[in-house]
């Protein structure tokens, strides 16, 4: 099985991750597994050798559990200065935001508390009320994410055709914003909270350490790959003429267009028969490593402040993609089947009308639904099946909209008296929520 998962690694069509799994391994006492893995030098035998037998699943309750562990172990180094020494050592990793300073606060505090970043995250924003049991560090991913992410930032830029990300080789900001973007990740994995991020698949293999290549470009910047292949693949000995290339890549500044040499005098030799493997595998090269080594570098070593350590190395890139961007297809079927009721009977009216209304919803209808009760429209890595979904009821009916309990993934509904009445409301609630208040 190993030379077969390893054979199927390099195959450009690979057969999915799943068919590879052996469910009966998560029956094991993985913890353990993985603690004598961690630990053993003597080359005893340990299914953590073998992780692509272990479920994505299990790989994550794993990565929880060391986590945990590594929380539990800040929060008795915190107890322990507070009680022996009387020092005040706060035992969560407690940020205090204004939503006007959203960048600017997350950096700093995050800065100053380095060595705190494996203790449980806490966010409270500024003059508003609201206890943090989940829900406000969701939003605070989902705001900090969209304003770090926005193409005005200048830190990445966007494909049109692949609609994914890349480091910015041209951008103003320092390595300090690159780092805060790796810590952000690094922390929402740690908190299994997972985050809108449009990263390509060679974002994860850089971050294992792993060698990308022009497959990986073709899923980052289709149209740009499809040129390379085409000079690969040109039948003639007149490529010199047709392509009219140099070693030289290009990239936009700002408006101006900037030319690097992939070797050295590189604008003085052109792309011919005889080199232009050589060319595509520089030029590829030079893309997704030298023109962002910079950058990348800072985004890495942020996310190695929190998620470096063995467990990481047991997931493989595109599990680690799925861990921290969750699934976007929401089927609400099986978000009703998974559902709970306080209050209600999922044979009430109300609820019958509830679920005809949102099934009838468009697509970004239903992840704004699915954004107002979780704190995210995505839904777990491993299925929706892992997902809580409350319904709860506050009374006969009523003049007030539904409300949401995000740290519970709670909806909290009137029995409102007609089904026009319910979709008003809930729509209304749906458009106007943001944070611990209407806006």
């Amino acid at each position: 099985m190993a030379l077969l998962s390893a054979a199927n690694g390099q195959r450009s069509e690979q057969v999915g991750m799943s068919y590879f799994y052996n469910t009966l391994v998560d029956y094991v006492n993985l913890h353990r597994d993985f603690r004598i893995w961690q630990g053993d030098r003597t080359g005893a035998f340990s299914f953590c050798q073998y992780p692509f037998l272990i479920s994505l699943g299990a790989k994550m309750q794993i990565m929880e559990a060391d986590s945990k562990r590594q929380m539990a172990e800040r929060f008795k180094e915190a107890f322990f200065r507070t009680a022996v020494h009387g020092l005040h050592t706060d035992p969560f990793l407690s940020l205090h935001i204004r939503r006007s300073a959203l960048i600017e606060d997350s950096l700093n505090q995050l800065q100053s508390r380095h060595f705190d970043l494996k203790k449980k995250l806490r966010i409270e924003f500024m003059n508003e009320a609201g206890v943090d049991a989940g829900g406000l560090t969701k939003e605070w991913f989902l705001l900090l994410v969209r304003d770090l992410f926005d193409p005005q930032y200048g830190m990445f830029t966007f494909d049109e055709d692949s609609n994914l990300c890349w480091f910015n080789p041209a951008s103003f900001e320092n390595t300090e914003e690159f780092r805060l973007v790796g810590t952000i990740i690094g922390l929402a994995i740690h908190n299994s909270n997972i985050l809108d991020v449009h990263f390509p698949p060679a974002c994860y293999k850089k971050l294992l350490d792993q060698p990308c290549d022009l497959l990986d470009l073709k899923v980052l910047r289709p149209a740009l790959a499809r040129g390379l292949e085409s000079l690969l693949s040109y039948p003639g000995d007149d490529v010199e003429q047709v392509f009219c290339r140099d070693f030289v890549a290009e990239y936009e500044a700002f408006g101006d267009i900037v030319r690097v040499p992939l070797v050295p005098d590189g604008e003085r030799i052109p792309v011919t028969n005889a080199n232009r493997h050589e060319f595509v595998a520089k030029f590829v090269d030079w893309t997704l490593n030298g023109s962002v080594e910079t950058q990348f570098q800072a985004f890495k070593k942020g996310f190695g402040y929190v998620c470096g350590g063995n467990a990481l190395s047991l997931f493989k890139p595109a599990e680690i993609e799925l861990m921290v961007c969750g699934a976007t297809e929401l089927d609400i079927r099986d978000l009703e089947g998974v559902t709970e009721y306080e209050g209600f009977e999922s044979s009430d009216p109300i609820i019958r009308q509830f679920w005809d209304t949102v099934n009838a919803y468009t697509p970004e209808m239903k992840r704004k639904l699915l954004l107002f009760v979780t704190g995210t429209d995505r839904i777990p890595a491993t299925g929706i099946q892992a997902m809580l979904f409350k319904i709860t009821c506050l009374g006969e009916d009523s003049e007030n909209l539904p409300i949401t309990h995000t740290c519970f993934n709670q909806l909290c509904m009137y029995r409102y008296a007609t089904r026009d009445k319910l979709q008003s409301k809930l729509a209304m609630a749906i458009s106007w929520s943001a944070g611990f208040h209407v806006k």
